[in-house]
């Protein structure tokens, strides 16, 4: 009589760190190795081996990661941070409107004006 053996749950798949990748990458660059060998060498699929090769050619050709560009602060240099002003506006009997010195004067207008067309 045959015996079955049934497996259950679900395939789990290797996760393979960064440096474990680039040290097979690294073994399979190497002259004279065949990467369907080094494959078989980790128990892995030679077509992974050759994406993680293309992978690294890829990050290699185009710098492999951050790249920080030079930046001038000499226009910035010497500027004093915009600071918002403030305008109040009570509604009561008699309409008051307090301006900050730092509000710009086209927002003004434009309050000035939007208050002009309220009451029409």
């Amino acid at each position: 009589m045959a015996t079955v053996a049934v497996l259950s749950g679900p395939e789990r798949r290797r996760r393979w760190s960064p440096s474990e990748k680039k040290r097979i990458v690294e073994e399979s660059l190497v002259a004279g190795s065949v990467v369907a060998a080094v494959a078989r060498r980790h128990d892995v699929h030679p077509n992974l081996v050759h994406h993680w090769r293309r992978q690294a050619k890829q990050a290699a050709a185009t710098g492999g990661g951050l790249k920080l560009l030079p930046m001038s602060l000499s226009g910035l240099l010497g500027m004093e941070p915009r600071t918002a002003g403030s305008i109040e506006i009570e509604l009561g009997a008699a309409l008051r409107v307090r301006v900050d010195a730092r509000v710009d004067e086209a927002a003004l207008g434009r309050v000035l004006r939007a208050l002009g067309s309220v009451g029409r």
